[in-house]
């Protein structure tokens, strides 16, 4: 019985199941994307390239998505990451312009912020990379269709284009990659907040901010915001922001944005928005009531499926919407998968690019991959930023079979000592006591994720502790301490909770 089951799947696949002679159906594309942001560009570049017919479709362009609107690029290029982390680079300036003065800098004149001119550049900069990414599947071959897509079959695909008109194609293979979408908190005066699509598209600096959330995008935005001059109050549920991260670097973050003036409201929720003549009163359900002119809810993304017409073609989905895929990427229906975001594996662009890549490796390269989301390294792109690869201490202790070591420096960076000021650099390495394999890493300070990007292939390549103390330093530099940690900091016995040494 198995053997039937598997032979005709890879008929499916090769278009012959449902044909009597066994002859290969006619189809318009060997392979029909979904979604042309960072995951369905790579995966429709990287399949034409061995050789396969491609379409992709993908919504019209506009800084601010919804269900009809969004762009080439996706979320990453247009509204995620490159906007985001442009903000941050023009937020950075305004305290590295305080610490200047300590340098000999004379700042006499008054140095005013003009965020329309950096909102310009922001935008032009975007629209440029959204016309590299029209290039770049033009170069490879790949069909681009702007409109609306929506699986209506295993083997088929409708595109709702601008004027309404409702065209199908068929293909070998679909591919999902819709990626995901920002939510709202389901409170009363919930219209009056705004998401990230907004949020990088004001058409005023807010100089009263209040920010809802306590992920990435939370405490990136709190520290744009903050930098850019305005009070900022930071609300979240837990006791600190960053769940799912070292509980001691989220610790470290908290006190790095109460150091540059953020106002945190831990354990709170808001209940209740209400527009004044003052500007946008916030509500807590602890009673609290304060004054805002933009409120931002940063509390999550749902996978993009709503539209997608899967449940109705029998694909499964997960509770939140999320497809569900094995792990080469591929739906219970042998002929649709999905990667990036839409499958709630591992949020991350780099890897949907990689998970992009493996398909087409899969599908069309004869070379079955599988994508591997061990030891990814990330960042938060907070300021001062927050970056790490492998385990949390506390995941450490969860997985091991034996104790485990952790190392930490904290120390303040040299230009602090000249600037005055007063905010640490903390570093860590998790490490298996037994193989003396390092676990995992993490920086919170200046230059965090380019540094952590060097130690990610150390640990990739599976790097023992004693190699970390072998390598010589760089000098000097804050990354040198990654090499120089010789102290253990704790020792946490298999099974037990973590005690200091």
């Amino acid at each position: 019985m198995c053997s039937i089951i598997i032979m005709a799947r890879k008929m499916l696949i090769d278009g012959k199941l449902g044909n009597p002679n066994g002859e290969e159906i006619h189809y318009d594309f060997d392979l029909f994307v979904i979604g042309a942001g960072s995951g369905g560009v790579r995966a429709s570049r990287f399949s034409a390239q061995y050789g396969a017919k491609v379409g992709i479709c993908e919504l019209p362009f506009h800084p601010i998505s919804s269900e009809v609107i969004g762009g080439v690029g996706g979320t990453c290029v247009i509204r995620g990451c490159v906007p985001k982390k442009i903000l941050v680079y023009g937020a950075s300036f305004g305290p590295e312009l305080q610490d200047a003065r300590s340098y000999g800098w004379e700042l006499n004149e008054r140095i005013d912020f003009d965020w329309k001119k950096l909102l310009q550049k922001k935008t032009e900069e975007i629209v440029r990379l959204t016309g590299i990414y029209k290039r770049l599947l033009a170069n490879a071959g790949v069909k681009l269709f702007e409109g609306e897509g929506r699986v209506v079959g295993p083997n088929e695909v409708e595109v709702v284009q601008l004027d309404g008109t409702k065209i199908s194609y068929s293909a070998k293979n679909i591919l999902i990659a819709t990626g995901s979408r920002a939510q709202r908190v389901a409170i009363p005066g919930q219209e009056l907040a705004i998401t990230s699509d907004e949020a990088l598209s004001l058409e005023e600096l807010p100089k009263r901010a209040v920010v809802f959330g306590a992920g990435y995008i939370a405490v990136e935005f709190a520290s744009i915001w903050r930098g850019m001059g305005a009070t900022v109050d930071l609300f979240f549920r837990k006791e600190l922001p960053l769940r799912g991260f070292d509980d001691e670097m989220r610790a470290v973050v908290a006190r790095n944005l109460e150091g540059r003036g953020i106002k945190l409201h831990p354990t709170t929720n808001l209940t209740e928005l209400v527009r004044t003549e003052n500007g946008i009163k916030v509500c807590t359900d602890h009673g609290e009531e304060l004054m805002a002119d933009v409120v931002l809810f940063a509390t999550g993304r749902a996978p993009n499926t709503k539209r997608l017409n899967l449940e109705a073609v029998g694909v499964e989905l997960d509770k939140i919407g999320a497809v569900k895929v094995d792990e080469y990427s591929r739906t219970n229906l042998p002929t649709v998968w999905a990667i990036g975001d839409v499958t709630n594996r591992m949020n991350l662009t780099p890897v949907a690019l990689m998970e992009g890549s493996c398909f087409a490796k899969t599908v069309f390269g004869g070379e079955p991959t599988k994508p591997d989301h061990t030891n990814v390294p990330c960042a938060v792109f907070c300021i001062p930023p927050l970056s790490v690869v492998g385990l949390s201490e506390e995941q450490a202790i969860e997985q091991a079979n034996g104790d485990i070591l952790v190392f930490t420096s904290t120390f303040n960076a040299m230009k602090n000592t000249i600037s005055g000021r007063q905010e640490k650099t903390f570093m860590k390495l998790v490490v298996d006591a037994e193989t003396d394999k390092v676990l995992g890493a993490s920086m919170c300070g200046p230059d965090a994720p380019e540094i952590m990007q060097g130690i990610a292939i150390a640990l990739k390549c599976g790097a023992t502790k004693a190699q970390f103390d072998s390598t010589v330093g760089i000098h000097p530099s804050a990354a040198e301490e990654f090499v120089t940690m010789r102290s253990i900091t704790r020792r946490i016995a298999a099974g037990k909770p973590k005690t200091n040494l």
